[in-house]
């Protein structure tokens, strides 16, 4: 192994650990927010509604701060832009243990998302690091960490959350600021400073980076394809709590052992599967078979009424985990190295506008038919739009394939 893949090889494991420490406080904390906005707006109705506005004012603002965190990276580093981000997560969990009422969980909130690019700013150093050929497997990494953090983060959360809402709180603020405290001595900068380039505002504005996604090489199409999958993900992960606690009675800790099994089939497949996968299928057939696997899934966990076929059914979408980082490679190899981080900066943003459209749409078609008897096959309603826009995401995913292949 030559020097420079050896100190490569150091650095993704240093952005690795920092990712997985970062995705272990969010992840401690899922198992528990519906409780804590719960103890401001105790009628289910409310509470959704409530649970709504406080993960969308959180995804707005980094809606509008993770093109402009990316294309600081591009200026001055991976490295300070990721530690600040770091930072700020830690402060804003503790800041949560401390509201007092519904307005500010929903401000405190939205102060917390003004930092969430940290995983765009993650996913450019990860490119930065990483030769073409090996770039789907790299970023397939990062998505393993977010695995290893949902195994961990939300069982943990639920444990604790079994004897306090505020713990997982208390220990997420924790674990985050450690973090930080491990980035600032061990984590290097990642970009040459030949690679660097001015920053200007106009990269910094979301609305533009997005239009400027579908100009990227052979890929525009995909944009599309992108969206629709991340709005499903999206509506799925913001009602799955809320709709478990409802339609099956499900504790904390159950939603922090559903949460951990996620974790592992993400792990397994983006850690340990992704490269074969991506080798034997190539980048365009695993975005395709990920994408049909997840509409068949999401379609069956509105379907079913007993809790523990939940539990069957996750394990069952093991390739889905694949259709993400394919896709992310795609878009990563459309772009030179002075650009990684606007560009994953733009698609976090595209993720942020997703979250933000699924949030308000699933938690309040949620809040719609949550007075319905548990039986009711319409409590599924979320995962319902959510296998339909994955469906979406699929037609437009294999239409864009085949003209491509057309055109050569």
């Amino acid at each position: 192994m030559s020097s420079s893949s050896a100190g490569n090889s150091v650095n993704t494991r240093f952005v690795l650990i920092t990712v997985f420490l970062d995705i272990l406080g969010i992840g401690l904390i899922i198992p528990v927010l519906p409780r804590l906005v719960g103890m401001f707006a105790p009628q289910p109705d409310l509470q959704a509604y409530w649970y709504g506005a406080i993960v969308a004012s959180y995804a707005v603002m980094q809606f509008f701060c993770a093109p402009l965190l990316g294309a600081l990276s591009d200026r001055f580093g991976r490295r300070p832009v990721l530690l600040l981000c770091v930072l700020g997560l830690g402060l804003n969990f503790f800041l949560m243990t401390q509201a007092t009422s519904l307005i500010w969980l929903l401000i405190i909130r939205a102060m917390g998302g003004m930092t969430a690019g940290n995983i765009a700013v993650a996913n450019a150093y990860i490119a930065d690091v990483s030769t073409p050929e090996l770039r789907g497997k790299a970023l397939g990494k990062i998505g393993a960490m977010f695995g290893l953090g949902f195994i961990c983060g939300p069982m943990l959360g639920g444990l604790l959350g079994e004897q306090h809402y505020q713990y997982p709180f208390y220990l997420a603020a924790a674990v985050s600021l450690c973090n930080f405290s491990y980035g600032l001595f061990a984590l290097p900068e990642s970009l040459a400073l030949e690679n660097r380039r001015a920053f200007s505002f106009s990269r910094a504005n979301p609305i533009s980076n997005l239009r400027g996604l579908t100009h990227l090489n052979s890929v525009g199409a995909l944009v599309w394809a992108m969206g629709f999958s991340l709005f499903a993900q999206f509506t799925m992960q913001t009602t799955w709590v809320l709709s478990t606690e409802l339609r099956f009675g499900w504790t904390p800790l159950q939603n922090g052992i559903s949460l951990f099994m996620v974790g592992i089939c993400s792990v397994i497949m983006q850690g340990l599967l992704l490269g074969r996968v991506i080798r034997r299928l190539g980048e365009a057939q695993t975005a395709v078979i990920g994408l049909a696997s997840s509409s068949f899934v999401l379609l069956m966990y509105g379907i079913v009424n007993q809790g523990w076929l939940m539990y069957v059914l996750i394990p069952c979408n093991i390739l889905g985990y694949a259709a993400t980082p394919a896709i992310q490679a795609i878009f990563s190899r459309a772009v030179d190295a002075k650009s990684q981080g606007a560009v994953m900066g733009s698609l976090s943003s595209l993720g942020s506008v997703m979250s933000v459209g699924a949030t308000l749409i699933g938690t309040s078609l949620f809040a719609q038919v949550g007075h319905l008897p548990k039986g009711s096959l319409l409590l599924g309603a979320p995962f319902f739009l959510a296998a339909l826009a994955q469906g979406l995401a699929l037609l437009i995913a294999i239409k864009h394939f085949m003209n491509e292949k057309k055109a050569i």
